[in-house]
């Protein structure tokens, strides 16, 4: 991991790899599409802090924190001053599973804490047991409770939150 690096991304890094991401949607790149407008628009705005882990100068893995709840659907009680929200925890398929998400992981919540924030959340939708599983060993033990969240498309997907104290 000597080439490896943990960082906030920055713009040209956020459209590099949104761009990486419509390019391998399988399905319609509709709802793609719009989150990376919507992405690089709540960056700009200094709404959300991408968090980026960086290979050779390959971004290999990502993970969103959103600061406000203009960014979250249901929000009450996932966002305040001192607790904010992650989502969009992507590493590329070659990378999975070779601890390089876990160091960002940790690197971004250090980064939280030194800012002064005491709690994380986020949002996993019941059927994902693996994921589940990976979020209750990092430490999300709390449910705060449970709700649907609509795509761009108009999908909509049941979703659990859970919170972490830093």
């Amino acid at each position: 991991m000597n080439n490896y690096i943990c960082k906030i991304a920055s713009l040209k890094e956020m459209k590099e790899k949104w761009d990486y991401e419509i390019s391998k949607a399988i399905e319609d790149k509709t709802n793609w599409i719009h989150w990376k407008k919507e992405n690089i628009d709540n960056y700009q705005k200094g709404y959300i802090l991408p968090y980026y882990g960086i290979l050779n100068g390959t971004i290999i893995c990502e993970a969103t924190v959103h600061l406000t709840t203009k960014t979250v659907q249901n929000s009450n009680n996932l966002v305040a001053n001192n607790c904010v929200y992650l989502s969009a925890f992507r590493t590329n398929k070659e990378y999975q599973g070779k601890g390089y998400f876990s160091k960002l992981f940790h690197y971004m919540l250090n980064d939280l804490k030194a800012k002064g924030y005491e709690y994380v959340t986020l949002g996993v939708e019941p059927t994902e047991l693996h994921n589940k599983e990976i979020y209750k060993h990092y430490g999300f033990t709390e449910y705060i409770k449970s709700a649907n969240e609509v795509y761009p498309d108009g999908t909509s997907v049941e979703v659990e939150y859970y919170r972490k104290k830093l």
